[in-house]
């Protein structure tokens, strides 16, 4: 996703440092970038959005009704398969 000034800007509050929510649907997964790059430093880091379909209201697919895991498989191999040692 792009990170830049204009996302960043979305970002200014006028009572605090800064504001954690902003841009609604639009840009909404741009901006949480945006707010989690100010604290990371030069640390590589990925901003999964996932708060959309990590909640199912009801059972479908073979998933029963509540957290879907969604994401978890996907951290799971990325970290097996770049980092651990076989």
């Amino acid at each position: 996703m792009p990170l830049g000034k204009a996302y960043d800007k979305l970002l200014k509050s006028d009572i605090a440092d800064m504001q954690n929510i902003s841009g609604g649907r639009a840009g909404g997964s741009i901006t949480a970038a945006q707010f989690l790059k100010r604290f990371v430093g030069e640390t590589p880091w990925a901003h999964l959005d996932i708060a959309g379909v990590a909640w199912d209201d009801k059972a479908r697919n073979g998933q029963p009704k509540g957290a879907s895991g969604f994401g978890v498989r996907l951290l799971d191999r990325f970290v097996r398969t770049g980092f651990e040692q076989n």
